[in-house]
Formats: C-alpha cells, structure tokens, sequence
C-alpha cells in the first residue's frame, strides 16, 4: 500500500503553502529524512521530507500550486512495491488531495484541475494530459478550454496595451504561467514591429494632438509573487477584517542612550531594538490582553511573550520571533536577534523562526522616519510602530527649553479584542520602563 506524504502545518495559524520546486522526481529513490520538495508559507521556504524510504510515486500538485496544509501531496512506494493499478485512494487520510480517475478515459486528474473542469465545462474525455503516466493538470484544462473558446489567455495590462497599439493577442507567445500573456511581452512585440507599423497604428490626427510612445515608455510589470503576495493577502485582511485602534506616545530616551553609552564603554554592543524588545516584555506581562492572539472568535492569552521584529528583505518583509523574552537577559536578547537578523537576510530562517509571534515590533528609526503607524500581524492583536530618536527643544520643570533626545512610539491594536484605556496603560508602562531601563530588573 502506497505511503502518503503529507504537507505539514507548520504553524498553528498556517492554512496552506505554496510548493516552490520539486527536488525529486516521480521514480526517484528516497531515504526516510530525504526532502522531497520545497514549500514556501507566509514568510520562509521549508522542505518537505519523506517520512520513510521508497520511491516517490505520483506527484500530484505542480510546482506554483497552492495546496491546503495536511493534504496528501504525493506518495511513496515501499521497497518492493510495484505500481498499483489503480491510484490510490485518499479516503483516509485526506479526501479531498489526491487526484481521480476519469471514469471514460481512465485518467487520473488533479483535483484542481477536476474543479476547474466542471466550472468551464469542459469534457474531460477530450482532454489530452501532460501530467505523469498522462494525469490530466490544470494547464490541460485550460488550454483545451482555450481551443474550445479561441480565447487568449492574458493579464488585463496586456490586453490594454494590445488594444491601445493595434497589436492582435493571438500572435503572441506568452510567458507567464501556462503560456499567460504578460505586458512585457506585448511590449517584446511593439518593439519587433517596424517603424512604418508604429505609425500606422496611430490615426493621424491622434498623432498631432499626442506624443508618440516609445517602446522606452511602457510600464514595467510586476506580478505580485512568493513573499510578496502573501505579505499584501495577509495585511489585506488584517485591515479589513481588525478595526485598528491607534495610540501615541512619545517618550524621553535618555535613560536608552545612558545605557547604551555605558556598555559600549565597555565594548558591548546593545541597539535600542533589543531594549524595546525587553521593556515591551516587561509591559506585556503586566498588560496580557495584548499578549494575545485572536482567531476564529477567541482570544488566547499567552503565558510567555514571543516578540517578532520585522526585518526588511529586498523581497519583503519578514518578521522573525524571540521565543520566551520575559526569561532573557538584554544581552541574551542582543545575540538572539543579531543571528536572526543574520539568517533572514542570507534566506536561512527555520519555520520555528517565525512560529508563534504574541506581538511584533516595528523599527523604522534607523531609516529616519519619526512616526508611522503599522498595521497588526495575524493573528496578533497589537504592533507597535517605532520612530527614531531626535533631539528636540522641551520645557523643563521651570518651563525653560531643555534638549532631550525624544522617540514616537504608535501601538496599533485590534479594538475587538484591546480597549482603548488597555492599550492606553500598556503604553504608560512601557514609556516608563524605556524612560528608566532599571525598572526592567524588576
């Protein structure tokens, strides 16, 4: 009996994942541990492992498909095992994964590409596939969908372009997924026409009241993909979805450059990033509505406090997590994050990396902007939005104009789950814990 390889759910917030790449293909020999694809999730790329040796039998999702977590992504046949006649069926472990067979051909077909089929109604018995041991893929569906129609596929960018230079879709080659018409290449094809054809696309009336567009001129097209694409889906529905509360305070960083003045005295390196780290654990604990996290209309309070703290990548943003601050020294905490900081930016983050968050925090002082507010991090209910630290000219007890250096703080919480007047003390604890770092022993 053919083994079933699952995808796992690698968070607890994790609903599905994307397969990147194959890295074996179907007959290919395994080891138990050996990985057998690469995934991506919200934030990081994982390898699936096969759970024991064998070799790799139907592979049943395409590389760029995104499959529901603990779904059934392929199988392994046991030492030998032959081929079974029939595919196997995933009424055990997950009904839904695994492809069926074509009653009139005797096919199989992805499950994908049954749904789309009986969408479009397209008669899978004229359907060629290209899959292996010819299983019928999504990309078979829609091409026969194509002949069926004599309909082009293409991004809407390109179709605008197309209509805007006269250009006949039908006699260009797309290469976007499954042979999808991109902007980019309707702007090869402008490029390729000659001169005499750029001009007789443009009635000439047109042309007097308009300057000519240059190939040069044309927009670049960018599609939405991999970490990009789930940071916009996920901030998409946290807007949507969280009422953001938002609250400000700006707070006196002496006591932060004192501190740090004093250990790089002594050749210790502490950033104001780790101290924030320390002293919103501090606050948290005392403050537990939000140390929390929200799904599916229940609130759960975590005992310890996990800090994620965004890093920006050239791809996105990824928002790595200290597990257990309330137990960390400022210097455990320091070390922590410099080797996270470190494997994000080398792509080398574990999916415990970023598992877990109770709240995260954002740093756009180094970057010199003042303030700015964030937006939450599902499931979490509460962000907080740091600025940097400028010098500014405030009244002293004796209203005589004092140089302090100051820093804007802006916590964003989710107001089904955070009154205002919590956040409000939360944040009166935190600015006196940054004001005086001692209180962070205590």
């Amino acid at each position: 009996m053919p083994v079933p390889i699952i995808l796992p759910k690698f968070g607890f917030t994790l609903e599905t994942a994307t397969i990147v790449q194959w890295l074996r293909r179907e007959g290919d020999t395994v080891r138990a541990g050996d990985p057998i694809c690469e995934v991506t999730t919200d934030k990081v790329n994982m390898e699936v492992e096969a759970p024991e040796a064998g070799t790799l039998y139907n592979l049943l999702y395409e590389a760029g498909t995104e499959v529901p977590v603990t779904h059934v992504i392929a199988y392994l046949l046991r030492p030998g095992e032959a081929r079974p006649e029939r595919l196997p069926s995933l009424s055990a472990p997950e009904p839904a994964a695994g492809p069926e067979p074509d009653g009139a051909r005797g096919a199989s077909v992805t499950p994908i590409a049954r749904r789309l089929a009986e969408a479009q109604h397209v008669d899978l018995r004229g359907v060629q596939g290209s899959g292996p041991n010819g299983r019928i893929m999504r990309r078979d569906v829609e091409l026969a969908r194509v002949a069926e129609t004599g309909k082009v596929r293409a991004t809407p960018a390109a179709r605008r372009l197309a209509r805007q230079h006269g250009i006949d879709l039908s006699a260009i080659s797309g290469s976007g997924p499954r042979g999808r018409i991109q902007g980019t290449d309707v702007q090869a094809a402008l490029q390729a026409q000659p001169a005499s054809a750029k001009a007789a696309e443009t009635p000439h009336d047109e042309r007097q009241l308009t300057a000519p567009v240059q190939p040069g001129d044309m927009p670049k097209i960018v599609k939405l993909a991999g970490m990009r694409r789930t940071i916009a889906t996920r901030l998409q529905h946290s807007f949507q979805t969280a009422p953001h509360i938002f609250l400000e305070v700006q707070i006196d960083a002496s006591g932060i450059e004192a501190l740090r003045e004093r250990l790089r005295a002594r050749n210790e390196r502490l950033s104001v990033t780790s101290i924030l780290v320390k002293a919103c654990a501090w606050a948290l604990l005392r403050h537990p509505w939000l140390n929390a996290t929200f799904d599916n209309d229940e609130v759960s309070l975590w005992p310890t406090v996990n800090i994620g703290v965004a890093v920006a990548l050239d791809e996105g943003l990824v928002v790595p997590v200290i597990h257990h601050v309330e137990r960390l020294s400022l210097h455990e905490i320091q070390a922590i994050s410099d080797g996270l900081a470190e494997r994000a930016r080398n792509n080398m983050l574990h999916i415990n990396d970023v598992m877990d968050g109770t709240f995260t925090i954002s740093n756009l002082g180094m970057y010199g902007i003042d303030r700015f507010t964030a937006i939450i991090n599902p499931p979490q209910v509460a962000i907080l939005a740091v600025g940097r630290i400028a010098r500014q000219f405030v009244p002293d007890e004796q209203d005589r104009p004092v140089l302090r250096p100051l820093m804007n703080l802006m916590l964003s919480a989710d107001h089904r789950v955070v009154d205002g007047v919590n956040a409000a003390n939360f944040l009166a604890d935190l600015k006196a814990a940054l004001e005086e770092p001692s209180l962070l022993a205590w």
